[in-house]
């Protein structure tokens, strides 16, 4: 499994066809604001301050913390300095010359970004006469082309200088900026969804998983509810897998950094897999000791290694859900989407050359199949490959060339829509990757398949060809989900904490009106549970109305209503969060269509 394909990004707002023109309203709003909040607070100093998706930031030290008043203070000034019209101006200046000018209204930490700038001449760009900085551009003309009803100041928060947290503290205000008053409304309506389905917010709620602070950060427990949700993940693709001849297999959770040192991984990837544990300083300077892992692919390998293999058994596919670990920053661990901790649906496939495009495009299959399943629909395919200028990538030129060729052919044969992103590939092989867009028009990355004629070189994996020779096998890695965290995190978004009633942990609650007819709630609930049905009865003690308000909090996803008429027909009154009421329908025929959405993974 690739070493930079299973975390993705931050949770983050829509991404949008920026034009360069809303990127310059941006990078000058951040402008605007230093010079607003130096106007307002003379001692506040301020150091960087770019645009970035759907807005910008400045990172100021300041004697004192801002405040929400603050910025509302700052966003008026900001106001009277767009309406002055003022200029926006470039000028190239000798280094000399900056750090003079710098020295002049005392700014250290401009002359630590001058110092970083190794092109000449420095540029300074000015807003009129009264503020500048050190920047490469670009910018509007004029503060008159920025709209001041299309700006806000959203937050304050902590950053290190440098992202370094030994030295100092900044704050940063965050703010946002667009074209028109009307992009701002939809920019900010968008973000109060996304706030109602964060799924850190949702999964609390729904009681599905924890973090602890005395466990530590990036570290997700699963309640009892949560594990179903992922036990049923598992079970769904497990089941897909053994019907296309996948093997399961189980692997260490840690071993030998010398495997890591044969797969490339402790050259290229150490920096972010947790320190390794040594007997002692010698066997710690030797190198000798052991690592979690970060990824599970050199394990599996070793499963292949164990025996010389015949052209006969390939293609062999191993398959695990295999628990990895990551020294992510704290800084950049974000609910289940970025940890520390993460299961992987992994597999990796051993095959021939002459074998090696239909398993590409077998496996291509069974996630687009998954992702039918999963009702994702919105997605598009990414051909990750290596940029031929770096030194990132091992193996030979012939082995990258036929990699990416195979992932060319699939997608062309299937004719997915795909683009290419160079630089995107793991450092031992290229990959295609499937780009997924939520309900909020989000990017995340999901499955992804990898092509690899360098890690069975580099651990001299062989067969024995039809002729008696020795031949090497190609690797396919593979991933339908990525990680179970990261799906389940997206999967919570997608669906608003509505799950289909085949992934909802609890399917049906059976809602007695009262305790007189609990007894047949009990039973029936008992009767779904031995057909595989995750069936709950009601407390008892409260009135049919919060059973019901209670049910749609907890968002289940069938609610079946339990009186006297219901027992006397041996029927359930069906209420549905997708479809609403469907009245009383006979308690076998409400069971065969539980029955049925779980064996075809669909809705009741």
């Amino acid at each position: 499994m690739s070493d930079d394909s299973l975390q993705p990004e931050k949770i983050h707002l829509p991404k949008t066809s920026e034009s360069v023109s809303l990127q310059k309203i941006r990078h000058t709003a951040s402008h605007v604001m230093a010079m607003a909040v130096q106007k307002l607070f003379p001692k506040a100093q301020v150091t960087i301050g770019p645009w970035i998706e759907n807005g910008f930031y400045y990172d100021f030290d300041s004697p004192e913390p801002f405040t929400e008043k603050d910025l509302k203070a700052i966003k008026k000034e900001m106001a009277k300095i767009i309406r002055r019209n003022l200029p926006i101006t470039r000028e190239e200046v000798s280094r000399e010359e900056a750090k003079s000018r710098i020295q002049a209204i005392n700014e250290p930490y401009k002359i630590e970004i001058l110092e970083d700038i190794k092109s000449e001449p420095i540029t300074i760009y000015h807003l009129g006469e009264q503020w500048w900085d050190l920047c490469a551009g670009p910018h509007v003309d004029s503060t008159a082309e920025i709209n001041p009803d299309a700006i806000e100041l959203e937050s304050v928060a902590g950053a290190y200088w440098r992202g370094d947290e030994t030295k100092a503290q900044l704050q940063r205000i965050y703010g946002t900026a667009w074209e028109t008053p009307e992009q701002l409304a939809e920019y900010k309506r968008r973000k109060e969804e996304a706030q109602k389905r964060d799924h850190r917010k949702l999964g609390k709620e729904l009681g599905l998983f924890i973090f602890s602070d005395l466990v530590g950060p990036g570290l997700p427990m699963w309640t009892p509810k949560g594990t179903v949700l992922r036990s049923t993940l598992e079970d769904f693709l497990k089941q897909e897998q053994t019907k296309r001849g996948y093997l399961p297999v189980v692997t260490p959770h840690i071993a030998r950094v010398d495997l890591f040192k044969t797969s490339g991984h402790w050259q290229k990837y150490s920096e972010d897999m947790f320190p390794m544990m040594a007997e002692d300083d010698k066997a710690r300077s030797e190198e000798q000791g052991f690592v979690m892992k970060p990824m599970n692919c050199p394990f599996h390998i070793q499963i292949y290694k164990n025996e010389l293999r015949s052209y006969r058994e390939l293609p062999m596919r191993l398959a695990e859900f295999g628990t990895v670990y990551r020294y992510e920053q704290s800084g950049e661990l974000g609910g289940l989407t970025r940890v520390r901790g993460f299961t992987v649906d992994d597999s990796h496939l051993f095959v021939t050359p002459e074998q090696l495009d239909a398993e590409f495009l077998s496996v291509v299959n069974l996630i687009l199949s998954v992702f039918k399943s999963l009702q994702l629909k919105n997605f598009k395919a990414r051909l990750s490959f290596r940029d031929p200028d770096s030194d990132k990538y091992i193996g030979s030129d012939d082995a990258w060339d036929k990699a990416q060729g195979a992932i060319r052919r699939a997608v062309e044969t299937l004719g997915m829509n795909y683009f290419e992103g160079i630089g995107e590939a793991a450092f031992y092989g290229p990959k295609l990757d499937f780009i997924f867009s939520d309900a909020l028009d989000r990017e995340w990355q999901l499955g992804t398949v990898q092509v690899d004629y360098n890690l069975p070189e580099r651990f001299d994996l062989e067969y024995v060809s039809e002729d008696g020779s020795r031949k090497r096998p190609v690797m396919i890695h593979r991933a339908p989900f990525g990680s179970l965290e990261r799906l389940i995190g997206i999967l919570i978004e997608e669906y608003a904490g509505d799950f289909p009633v085949w992934l909802a942990p609890e399917q049906i609650r059976l809602l007695p009106v009262s305790d007189e007819f609990r007894p047949f709630a009990v039973q029936v609930a008992e009767q779904m549970k031995q057909a595989g049905v995750r069936a709950e009865v009601a407390p008892d003690g409260d009135r049919l109305g919060k059973l019901i308000r209670n049910a749609e909090k907890d968002k289940i996803p069938v609610m079946a209503v339990v009186g006297a008429k219901e027992v006397e027909a041996n029927a359930l009154s069906i209420r549905t969060r997708a479809s609403g009421e469907l009245g009383a329908l006979p308690v076998v025929e409400v069971l065969d269509r539980l029955k049925l959405a779980n064996a075809e993974h669909s809705n009741f």
